[in-house]
């Protein structure tokens, strides 16, 4: 069986796992990573957002194969860290905003949400409220207007 190796939350990994099988798989049912969730599997709920690089990816769309040695996947359990904090700026915002009812889509709103931030700075800019229009994590619960202050507080803390 060939071995794959990535980088996971600052830390090298390596599994025995066939090119193919999901990223998210390997994540979760291989390496204990949670906070990436299984909603849809076919990239459209986007419940298992997570970072690939510093840029936004959905795990359940990535074959494993496709990652390389050096490529950083940064999941909701690594987000602090990324801040050298026990929360990161975006994490407080959500708490603050009271965003979250059932919890289950939110790991990936805050890691959509980071992401976005984090496109519109290297773009030179702030968020905007089309910038805010074009997140489709779906959540099931409909906090989309918290989210959204969320995000807008989270992009001023970061």
């Amino acid at each position: 069986m060939p071995t794959q190796t990535f980088r996971l939350n600052g830390e090298t990994v390596t599994v025995d796992v066939e090119d193919d099988v999901r990223v998210l798989w390997v994540l979760r049912d291989l390496l204990g990573v949670t906070g990436p969730k299984y909603g849809c599997g076919i990239n459209v709920c986007k419940a298992c957002t997570s970072h690939v690089n510093g840029r936004a990816f959905n795990p359940c769309a990535v074959r494993v194969g496709d990652l390389g040695a050096d490529d950083e996947v940064t999941t909701i359990e690594g987000l602090p860290a990324t801040v050298g904090a026990e929360l990161h700026p975006m994490q407080e915002a959500w708490l603050e905003h009271d965003v979250a009812q059932c919890g289950y889509c939110q790991p990936g709103q805050v890691m959509a949400a980071v992401a976005l931030v984090s496109k519109a700075r290297r773009e030179g800019r702030t968020i905007t409220d089309a910038d805010l229009d074009g997140i489709r994590n779906i959540c099931r619960c409909g906090t989309y207007t918290r989210i959204r202050e969320a995000i807008v507080d989270g992009e001023s803390r970061m």
